[in-house]
């Protein structure tokens, strides 16, 4: 049967090589391959500068050229969105192996994807971009999405923004509080990614829940109380041991200002459901 573990490393190949795994995985599951020492690191290292004179490991940590590098930016030292491009590998022996198909219905590759009229001449066979950020940026690949309900794309986006906000959160790992600027500009296009689709991604749903109680309300303040205005429904428990009550503590000791962003934030949320069910009873309707 599936098991929670066999779906979790199942949904890791079907990251990295959906052709391999054909079956249905669930939208949501536990994650099982995460960072759980963020906030202890970040704590550990906010001592260690409070105190540079008492720690020996503190010079080499935080100066010169001997200073560690997160895993996500072992081989780029900046957080920037892949462009739109094809896994032309993969393409060349999908090619090979499927020689009959490929004669009658080629595909088309991404990057000659210029035009909302191509979209449309070339949607059913489109090849989509082996690296799934470039999607954030790109209308015409937002556009394809909405039209074309694949599993698959949905899936492959999910893990890699999760993993992306996880790794870059500036509050939960010390080594990236660095690149704060680079880390509002990445939130500010999810959000506006967001806005495109009409509707907020689950991944940065889960991101939300497990960050909000280690938040400060000032960090990326703005980027957050956007993101948060495009959660998607669920229970009354879940939204209020997740959200409400990590914004509560935050609202009753902050200024004013704060406080009426987070209402702002609520009001949006309120208006974003709202529109939700009206477009899915208009839907219905039509069926």
């Amino acid at each position: 049967g599936m098991q929670s573990h066999l779906q979790a490393l199942l949904s890791l190949y079907k990251l990295f090589c959906p052709e391999l795994v054909t079956i249905t995985l669930p939208g949501k599951m536990k994650t099982y391959f995460k960072n759980s020492e963020g906030p202890w690191k970040a704590a550990i290292n906010t001592v260690r500068r409070r105190n540079p004179e008492n720690t020996p490991l503190s010079q080499p940590l935080f100066l010169g050229t001997a200073q560690p590098r997160s895993r996500k930016r072992k081989w780029n030292t900046q957080l920037i969105l892949p462009a739109s491009s094809t896994n032309k590998n993969n393409l060349e022996g999908d090619r090979e192996k499927n020689c009959d198909l490929y004669s009658t219905n080629e595909s088309f590759p991404v990057e000659k994807l210029q035009t909302f009229s191509q979209l449309l001449q070339n949607i059913h066979h489109l090849e989509f971009p082996s690296q799934m950020g470039s999607v954030l940026t790109n209308p015409l690949l937002l556009h394809y999405m909405n039209c074309i309900k694949d599993e698959s794309i949905y899936l492959r986006l999910y893990y890699w923004m999760g993993q992306t906000l996880q790794e870059e959160c500036t509050w939960c790992v010390a080594d990236n509080n660095r690149y704060e600027e680079e880390f509002k500009d990445f939130l500010e296009t999810v959000y506006k990614a967001e806005c495109f689709l009409q509707e907020g991604f689950s991944s940065c749903e889960e991101f939300l829940y497990k960050s909000l109680p280690l938040w400060d309300g000032f960090c990326c303040r703005s980027q957050i109380l956007r993101l948060v205005s495009w959660l998607p429904l669920s229970s009354f428990s879940e939204m209020k041991s997740y959200l409400y009550d990590p914004l509560a503590q935050l609202f009753f000791t902050s200024s004013l200002y704060f406080k009426c962003s987070v209402l702002e934030s609520l009001k949006e949320l309120l208006q974003n459901w709202l529109n939700w069910h009206m477009i899915h009873l208009d839907s219905e309707a039509d069926s």
